[in-house]
């Protein structure tokens, strides 16, 4: 079980808070967009040991990240229309590459 801080707004792994991904965001959609950040968290650690595609595969991170509300505007800082539009701009993003409906 994961550890949240008081407010649920974190994360607590080995003493060290991260920012915990938006809970408004539907289960469903969570799903796509973790296995789109796993996805690109892969492609990285490809892209080091061949030297190619790592700004790119970084990128995808990133945005796969923003979009779970974990970097970027603080989630609880958004109305929640802001919360849907950046979520769902990372499913069009996501599905763009393929990553939809879970199992």
């Amino acid at each position: 079980m994961v550890e949240h801080t008081d407010d649920g707004r974190y994360i607590v792994v080995d003493g060290r808070r991260w920012r915990a991904t938006d809970p408004l965001i539907p289960e469903h959609d969570a799903a796509v967009l973790r296995r789109w950040l796993m996805a690109a968290r892969r492609d990285v650690g490809t892209a080091k040991k061949t030297g190619e595609g790592e700004k790119a595969a970084r990128a995808r991170v990133h945005a796969a990240k923003t979009a779970l509300g974990e970097r970027g505007t603080a989630w609880w800082e958004q109305s929640d229309d802001e919360r849907r539009a950046r979520w769902t701009e990372g499913l069009r993003r996501a599905e763009q590459e393929g990553f939809d409906a879970p199992g």
